[in-house]
């Protein structure tokens, strides 16, 4: 049944009940860039296309729910984050948003390092042939076998993050006859605006050892101490989604103090420091992310000013944008199924996807924009939910938007800024199968992490 066959539900609204939005925007077809990939337009008939292609072509080659990829957009990021940072500081993608193999060739062509959390990511990364010495390994609580994977290969650092691992680290370089280099992961007291699920650097939390009370000088003491260690540096990361940059100026200063402590008690200067990285993008118009550029001027003079301040060397930098790369480079492909108003509330339009390929919405409360992209339409906007197909309440895409009120079954819409944390975090709850990973550029696509099958999740279940 066409939508405008329903009784009309709420067109307008100075703000949503949960109070995120003002009324709808003056058009609905146009397509905001700050949060599209770089080569998302709308052609003559008000087709959305990515790389030169249409979207609908896309849904029929690679169906729905699926990610298309920029991948001049991708590129483009990593050359403007390395560029803005300079050859005195590494920028390492941390591959926690998304990481496949072609993202690991992309990476090492446009020069970058990468940041790996876990055994899987470590193999992606060697498979697709990182240079070991670019790569960090990170983690709360690595096991014995990701530590001596990370040794062998000869990675480029391990970031420590408790007393157990700095033993358990330095054993296993001098059982391998290494010599493993390592920052200590330092959390430094500084909530981050931010999720209370993502901000990582406040004292009530898993990762890192405190300043407080000594704990990071002792950690310090510690290393220096094992054969099996080189410590090059102090790592801290304060949280994720972050647009105010008072935060690293904080966390920057209190780094630099260690910095300053070791020097007084142990007469070296540590070379590095790595401030993390959390920098946000933007999700929804009113966002408002920060340029590389801006970013990196920002660190750089907060560190420079600090050491000159302390009387230090100014240590070599190195940041780990993950998100703010690949996170506006996709954006996720769904057919409407079905739309049913509830008079006086919204209308919710359901979609062929959901929670196990976007969680972020129901994990974090997290904010998306949506788009109808297969058409354009001059009906009124009407106030929307869109929400996925699996047997939850809370199975939400985009919480609050305003679509077309003309919005039908068939209809396609697209989710922009879904390229970090999506495919990494999807599920297969209610046996979903994940959608695939599709990169497009200069009107060619491809896959790049195909589509699971039924044969897939059978193939696990030897019940």
């Amino acid at each position: 049944m066409s939508r405008s066959a329903h009784p009309a539900g709420p067109r307008h609204a100075d703000v949503l009940p949960e109070g995120h939005y003002a009324g709808p925007p003056a058009d609905l077809n146009t397509l905001d860039p700050q949060i599209w990939s770089r080569t998302v337009r709308r052609n003559a008939d008000g087709v959305v296309t990515v790389g030169g292609l249409d979207v609908r072509a896309l849904a029929e080659e690679f169906g729905t729910p699926a990610y298309f990829l920029d991948e001049d957009d991708f590129r483009a990021r990593c050359r403007a984050w390395k560029d803005a940072f300079g050859s005195d500081a590494d920028v390492f993608y941390a591959g926690k948003a998304f990481l496949s193999r072609a993202i690991v060739r992309w990476l090492n062509e446009e020069g970058l390092h990468l940041d790996v959390c876990s055994g899987g990511e470590l193999a992606t990364a060697l498979d697709a042939g990182m240079p070991a010495e670019r790569i960090a390994l990170h983690g709360n609580n690595k096991s014995v076998e990701e530590i001596t994977r990370a040794v062998e290969a000869g990675i480029g650092r391990i970031v420590l993050d408790s007393f157990q691992e700095i033993v358990r680290v330095a054993h296993i370089a001098e059982k391998l006859g290494k010599r493993q280099r390592v920052q200590i992961r330092v959390t430094v007291g500084v909530e981050a605006h931010t999720h209370e699920f993502i901000a990582t650097a406040h004292e009530d939390q898993k990762f890192g050892i405190a300043l407080a009370e000594g704990q990071a000088a002792e950690a310090v003491r510690r290393a220096l101490k094992l054969d099996g260690l080189e410590l090059i540096g102090i790592h801290s990361h304060i949280g994720s989604q972050i647009f105010d940059m008072a935060g690293f100026e904080v966390s920057a200063r209190r780094v630099v103090q260690l910095l300053t402590e070791v020097r007084d008690e142990h007469g070296i200067e540590l070379p590095e420091i790595d401030l993390g990285g959390g920098l946000g993008i933007a999700y929804t118009s009113a966002d408002d992310p920060r340029e590389p550029h801006e970013i990196a001027k920002a660190l750089g003079e907060i560190v420079t000013k600090e050491c000159e301040a302390a009387g230090l060397g100014v240590p070599r930098l190195s940041v780990e944008p993950g998100r703010a790369i690949v996170g506006p480079t996709a954006f996720t492909l769904y057919e409407v199924g079905t739309v049913k108003e509830l008079e006086g509330l919204r209308t919710y339009v359901s979609v062929d996807g959901g929670m196990s390929d976007n969680i972020r919405t129901a994990l974090y409360d997290a904010e998306y924009s949506v788009a109808l992209v297969s058409r354009t339409s001059d009906a009124e906007p009407m106030l929307s939910r869109v929400v996925g197909k699996h047997c939850e309440s809370g199975d939400i895409v985009v919480r609050d938007a305003f679509l077309p009120s003309d919005v039908a079954p068939g209809d396609l819409l697209a989710v922009p800024a879904t390229g970090a944390y999506c495919r990494s975090m999807a599920s297969n709850y209610n046996h979903a199968l994940r959608p695939p990973v599709v990169a497009v550029r200069d009107g060619a696509a491809r896959v790049i992490v195909r589509r699971e099958t039924e044969e897939d999740l059978l193939r696990l279940d030897v019940g």
